[in-house]
């Protein structure tokens, strides 16, 4: 993965561009990055009013010129657990656009976390203080993968899990202080948080599909 999104389109394509011949002659493939995120991830913070919405006139030559394996869009989602200050808006208007120009291309879609407020309404009662997270709708991810989304980043939702499995561990069980029962609780919870986003991205189901085409 190598985001310069942050950079100027050519600019964008050119640092791109020495990552893929890098990586290709390792035969590695490479995921980039074309438009712009809000939200906060590990040192990058970009407030709503300057996140910016991919071009669907760009998407091709991006490709073309930089030789990138798939293409992370920004189409309104957000990076964090804190992604939206009014009403969610992801634009599948333009995911579908972009798609018309990429027919096939395997597209990507960061910031996409659903922060499903049970787990925020735990974590708040067992002594967080998320109020206000919000998160993409999780129903509008199969509609996405029909667009042409082959992979969907959710790592905030996963790390709810984690925050609110560890809370309610400790508050109901205070004398503890060995982190590997915990750890076994999480490794459940996390199983059963996936195959519920399967369910909803429409990919559950597939696995003797999947067993045919892999051999």
């Amino acid at each position: 993965m190598i985001d310069a999104s942050h950079e100027p389109f050519d600019k964008n394509i050119e640092i791109t561009r020495r990552v893929v011949e890098a990586a290709h002659a390792k035969g590695l493939v490479v995921e980039a990055e074309l438009g712009q995120l809000g939200g906060v991830e590990e040192h990058v913070s970009v407030d709503e009013a300057h996140a910016k919405l991919t071009d669907p006139r760009q998407a091709r030559e991006f490709m073309e010129r930089s030789g990138c394996d798939s293409l992370a869009v920004a189409i309104g989602t957000s990076h964090g657990a804190f992604k939206f200050s009014g009403d969610q808006a992801l634009r599948l208007d333009v995911l579908a656009d972009i798609q018309k120009v990429l027919p096939g291309f395997p597209l990507v879609m960061h910031g996409s976390s659903s922060v499903p407020q049970e787990e925020v309404a735990r974590i708040n009662a067992a002594g967080g203080d998320m109020k206000g997270a919000k998160g993409v709708d999780a129903s509008q991810f199969k509609r996405a993968a029909e667009l042409g989304v082959t992979k969907i980043n959710i790592d905030t939702d996963g790390r709810l899990v984690w925050t609110r499995v560890h809370r309610e561990y400790f508050r109901d069980k205070p004398s503890e202080f060995d982190l590997r029962p915990i750890g076994k609780v999480f490794m459940s919870e996390y199983a059963r948080f996936i195959a519920d986003k399967n369910q909803k991205l429409g990919s559950a189901g597939h696995l003797d599909e999947l067993r045919k085409l892999v051999g």
